[in-house]
């Protein structure tokens, strides 16, 4: 199929895709098929890959994070832009 018929039915092509069909779409400029598959997505190096953070520097920084949340007082919000400002 092509990709604007793919854009019109891609709800119902990503239910019959998770069905196991077998589904293409043919790139229009090179007129290559690409598949779409089920993927496991998970991201590891999120944090290196967007901040730069080593898997140590990660771990110290959700440590700092967590500390300071348990820190911190919650106040309930009743509308008003006082409340607001503390």
């Amino acid at each position: 199929m092509t990709a604007t018929q793919a854009r019109q039915r891609l709800g119902a092509i990503l239910s019959r895709v998770l069905d196991g069909e077998d589904i293409g779409i043919v790139h229009s400029g090179s007129g290559k098929i690409i598949a779409l598959r089920p993927a496991e997505v998970y991201s590891e190096d999120y944090a290196l890959m967007e901040y730069g953070l080593t898997n140590k520097q990660l771990k110290r920084a959700v440590r700092n994070i967590n500390k300071r949340a348990k820190n911190e007082k919650a106040t309930r919000w009743d509308g008003t832009v006082r409340s607001l400002r503390g």
